[in-house]
């Protein structure tokens, strides 16, 4: 029985020094800490520096909550802290010698109490009641719910979520109603502005929901009881506004309403009218503040706004559209000042001359502008034409018209419409007798010879100037000439423009000439009116000339086949890869040789006499992935003679990169010694390849023993989450060896270390340089050795005293067995 409570004594010595190597220790100075509500606990333990410390002392307002012992210097609590009574306490810790004298401190201790989630949100009414007009704009509020939390208003203890639990009824299963889950704010729907009808006299119910946000949550309940009222914001039927109105301005034509007085109406514009005559005023009459011309515009198209006090939109807009209606206040337009019309002298009776169309500016297809046409007068003599009166269409009444008689003729027309009343103007139309196409053109030469051009002519060139003559009536179409090229030109290869004051025609040269295409241009050339010929008249050789071009051949660069060259290849291919053959000629058959220039790196080299382009050393597509040469063709010779195109080689990568990390994280993750929860912290990888569809990485720890202690998780296609499984590591540096895996084919891999620093931190949460020594304190190595220590002395004390009583035991069976024989043994 002894040894029990020897056994008991010393457990509880262990324990004690234990705990005490557990608990976070220190020097004497200012701190702060955070302890739980409704907890008792240990805070922290101090040491005294100076040897004179006799005892420490603790001073301010603990409320009989908060202790420290006086000889081992532990804080703790001695009950449960309530942060609804108080939130902080400021305290101050000294030591004293054996007279009181203070030896150290005093040091200011801010304690803070860190909240628990132990209160239930509270609805500030369980039931609500409302009204919602129909067709309410969505997302604007027409009701807010309060709830409240006792809990730390910083904390997701005391912040709150609303929820709509139920809506009662639903008839079309999709809610009408929504709440802002942190503001409380009830609001329609789009789907409840389109289906909530007064009409219908229902009353909505919604059951809701509010509950904090911690991880283990309290939540309570209300009920909203919802009546639709009528809308009386609805957009009126559309108003028609005379023009030209003598009536006083301004002057009401319709009116907007919304459901109550606290609103200001607004007028705003689809487009930006150049003139906007509408107002609308604090009762919703909307007035037109001027006479409307609906020349000017037909129809307006608007939009009445209700706001609020803030100048936020109350409802959805309303179109407003006002039609402006036609009066008769155009009168007929002639289509310009004088109208002319040709007509040939040799034209029948009841020839179509042409088409009078007089326009009108008012509404189309009405009366106000339906026009008639009167011919009035007629000079120099009557009855020879007559107009249409509905079309406008003017006809010659009698044939025969003589240009030696008279050239021209005029006539006087009435135009009218046929409103109330209506309204006329006079025309005037001239028309012009023109000569019959009664003579062919006539070249001053049936030939111009021999000329003699260089191939390399620019274009546009003036070659030969070419005349014809024709007698019939000057600056008509029958003495118009055109000509054209009807032989010795395929490739159309010149063209001939016409002089219209002179009738002279001008050949230019129209495409680049090719000496060794065509030597010579034998052209044949030919005169005609636009106007037809009439009838017994014919075209012949005098109408016909002739012009020999002989081109005179020159030197050319030589010519690419194409203007540029392409090409696409792996990085990897071997040195020496034919990739693309290019091709020229020269015009005059010379020999050529091809070479490169531009060659920066040397990547490529090219066959001088086939133009075939190889590769010349390893390509590699993270240093470039188009490279671009220039590829020089230059006659043998002559050398002076060249030419040039480029070539583009368009690089596809290749998996020849391991991923790495996108930077030195060396420093970025702390975690500051001590600490309560596991820590994260979150890295990105890089490769200097390009995979198709993008970069994917993939990550795995390294090694067996550090997966045993981390976590990682990808985040998104290059970034992951390195995360602590625990909070038991010691303090110092590790590095977390991670594998990463590209997404290549085939995929590379590559082990990068995560720099992981566990400290003791400054104010600023930066490692400090020197670990701080706790002198007097007892490590938890050392509280290990003393553990094992004591542990194998019990032991060894238990082993003898095992071994010494089964020892006695062994003596007390052998005297009972010595006596038992001499008791058997005969009396002598």
């Amino acid at each position: 029985m002894k040894f029990k409570y020897l056994f008991i004594f010393l457990c509880c010595i262990l324990t004690q020094i234990f705990v005490e190597a557990q608990l976070e220790q220190g020097p004497l100075g200012e701190k702060i800490f955070h302890v739980k509500e409704g907890t008792k606990t240990t805070i922290y333990q101090f040491q005294k520096s100076d040897a004179r410390s006799h005892m420490f002392v603790l001073e301010g307002a603990t409320d009989n909550l908060i202790e420290i012992h006086h000889d081992n210097g532990i804080l703790q609590t001695t009950g449960s802290l309530d942060w609804t009574k108080k939130s902080q306490y400021s305290l101050q810790v000294k030591t004293v010698d054996t007279g009181g004298s203070v030896i150290e401190g005093p040091y200011l201790l801010t304690i803070i109490v860190d909240d628990i989630n132990n209160h239930i949100p509270t609805f500030n009414q369980s039931e609500y009641f409302a009204s919602v007009r129909e067709q309410s704009r969505p997302g604007i509020p027409f009701l807010t719910v309060y709830a409240t939390d006792e809990d730390d208003p910083s904390t997701p203890n005391a912040q709150l979520v609303f929820e709509i639990m139920q809506q009662v009824p639903d008839p079309v299963k999709v809610p009408f109603f929504q709440i802002n889950n942190t503001t409380g704010k009830i609001s329609t729907t789009l789907n409840g502005t389109n289906h909530l009808k007064a009409e219908d006299e229902i009353e909505y119910e919604l059951r809701l929901s509010v509950s904090d946000t911690a991880e283990l949550s309290f939540s309570s309940n209300a009920k909203v009881y919802i009546t639709v009222t009528e809308n009386l914001w609805k957009a009126p039927t559309p108003v028609t506004v005379e023009e030209n109105s003598v009536l006083p301005h301004p002057r009401y034509i319709t009116q907007v309403r919304w459901n109550d007085d606290n609103v200001i109406y607004e007028l705003h514009q689809r487009e930006k009218y150049l003139r906007f005559p509408f107002v609308i005023d604090q009762n919703g009459d909307i007035n037109v503040t001027e006479p409307l011309d609906r020349e000017e515009r037909e129809q307006y198209i608007f939009y009445a706004l209700a706001k609020n006090s803030l100048g936020a939109h109350v409802a959805r807009p309303l179109q407003i559209v006002v039609n402006v209606a036609d009066v008769n206040d155009n009168p007929p337009v002639c289509p310009s000042e004088i109208t002319t019309f040709e007509v040939q002298e040799n034209e029948g009776a009841a020839s179509t001359i042409g088409l009078f169309i007089a326009t009108d500016n008012d509404e189309p297809n009405t009366r106000n502008s339906t026009l008639t046409y009167k011919l009035l007068e007629q000079m120099p003599t009557d009855n020879r034409f007559l107009i249409n009166e509905y079309s406008g269409s003017i006809q010659l009444i009698t044939g025969g018209l003589n240009i030696q008689d008279n050239d021209e003729y005029r006539l006087k027309v009435n135009v009218s419409d046929e409103g109330r009343p209506a309204l006329s103007t006079i025309c005037w139309i001239v028309i012009n007798v023109i000569d019959i196409n009664d003579h062919i053109p006539i070249f001053e030469r049936s030939d111009y010879g021999n000329i003699t051009i260089r191939e390399d002519i620019p274009l546009s060139t003036l070659v030969m100037k070419i005349q014809a003559w024709d007698a019939d009536q000057p600056q008509t179409g029958s003495s118009a000439i055109i000509y054209q090229i009807i032989q010795g030109d395929p490739s159309q290869m010149f063209t001939i423009k016409t002089n219209p004051e002179t009738n002279q025609g001008n050949i230019t040269v129209a495409k680049p000439l090719d000496y060794e295409s065509f030597k010579v241009h034998d052209l044949v050339i030919e005169a005609k009116n636009p106007e037809p010929l009439v009838t017994g008249v014919h075209y012949n050789e005098s109408s016909i000339t002739r012009l020999h071009i002989f081109v005179l051949d020159v030197d050319e660069k030589p010519i690419f086949s194409a203007t540029l060259y392409q090409a696409q290849q792996k990085e990897d291919i071997p040195k020496g890869t034919k990739i693309i053959t290019v091709s020229a000629s020269d015009p005059e058959g010379d020999e050529i040789k091809f070479s490169l220039t531009e060659n920066h790196r040397n990547w490529l080299r090219i066959d001088e006499k086939t133009g075939d382009i190889f590769t010349n050393s390893a390509l590699d597509r993270e240093q470039e992935s188009q490279y671009q040469v220039k590829v020089i063709a230059t006659e043998r010779n002559n050398p002076q003679m060249r030419s040039w195109v480029y070539f583009y080689l368009y690089i596809d990568d290749v998996n020849d990169n391991p991923p790495r990390l996108a930077k030195d994280y060396w420093g970025d993750f702390i975690v500051c010694y001590p600490f309560s929860k596991p820590a994260s912290f979150e890295f990105q990888g890089t490769d200097d390849d390009r995979p198709p569809g993008g970069l994917i990485l993939k990550f795995r720890i390294d090694n067996e023993s550090f997966a045993k202690d981390w976590i990682i998780n990808g985040i998104n296609r290059t970034t992951a989450r390195l995360t602590m499984k625990h909070a038991n590591f010691p303090k110092e540096s590790v590095s977390v060896p991670v594998i990463l895996t590209d997404n290549g084919r085939p995929p590379m891999e590559a082990t990068v270390q995560i720099p992981v620093r566990i400290c003791t931190c400054t104010t600023n949460n930066e490692c400090e340089k020197t670990p701080v020594e706790h002198q007097g304190g007892t490590s938890i190595g050392m509280a290990l050795g003393i553990l094992f220590g004591v542990l194998g002395f019990i032991a060894i004390v238990i082993s003898a005293v095992f071994i010494s009583m089964n020892m006695k035991k062994k003596k007390n069976t052998q005297a009972g067995q010595d006596g038992t024989a001499a008791e058997r043994a005969p009396m002598t």
